[in-house]
């Protein structure tokens, strides 16, 4: 099962990856997707296959620690090439797929470790600025606009305009781009907007600080990497209660 699910993520990254861009702005790949050059309109080979390659090494590296810089690409590279041109492969393969499922799950774990350090500093920084307010269940939310509506209670049905970006910037969700406010049940979404838009009154604006525990935990969310502290910048329009 372990091989099997490498072998797709190596087989299809480039799948992957196109379609991180696509969630990222469906509706301006829709619009450029009725417009795209055909094939026989002057589209480059070389360029299109490059940026196949690009997006191929841009996914292994997401997921792998590569530290050895230009060995590390030089034998992927090499890899790949005797694939494609159906020369035998320089090693067992049978002997290394489980070797390179283990590094990809030891990888994924150190990548974890560094990752919740990374946050859990950078949480503690956030609590020493003003106006914060920590919440029962660890997260955090600022203020950015008193709202003067009415404040959503577990089971209300909310409308809000929302952005969600990561620590390190990336923006992994956003009803803002998309130009289309959500509604749902607040009780239908993650424990950090349950709890944190109690706390906020229609016509408020705020930032939600949502460790892991209050999110997604160490599951792979879409474009969320496992164990993410996500930041959330949110308008609440609307309370249904």
């Amino acid at each position: 099962m372990k091989c099997l699910k490498l072998m797709l993520v190596l087989c299809f990254a480039a799948a992957a990856v196109t379609y991180v861009f696509a969630a990222d702005e469906a509706p301006a790949v829709a619009t450029a997707a009725t417009t795209a050059p055909a094939a026989d309109a002057g589209v480059n080979n070389d360029k299109l296959l490059y940026s196949l390659g690009y997006l191929m090494g841009e996914n292994i590296k997401k997921q792998l620690i590569l530290d050895r810089g230009e060995e590390d690409s030089k034998a992927i590279s090499q890899g790949m090439r005797d694939a494609m041109l159906d020369r035998k492969p320089q090693t067992d393969l049978e002997t290394y797929k489980p070797l390179i499922a283990k590094r990809y799950e030891d990888d994924a774990a150190k990548r974890l470790a560094e990752r919740k350090i990374e946050q859990d500093k950078a949480l503690q920084e956030i609590k020493k600025e003003k106006k914060i307010k920590a919440l029962p269940d660890g997260a955090l939310l600022r203020t950015v606009k008193e709202g003067k509506g009415a404040t959503p209670k577990p089971t209300s049905m909310v409308k809000v305009h929302y952005e969600g970006t990561l620590l390190d910037g990336t923006v992994f969700d956003s009803s803002i781009k998309r130009n289309a406010p959500a509604s749902f049940p607040l009780n239908g979404v993650i424990p950090c907007w349950t709890e944190g838009l109690q706390k906020m009154r229609a016509g408020g604006k705020a930032k939600l600080y949502c460790p892991p525990n209050t999110a997604y935990g160490d599951a792979q969310a879409g474009l969320i990497p496992p164990g993410s502290l996500l930041i959330f910048d949110v308008e609440l329009l609307e309370v249904n209660n």
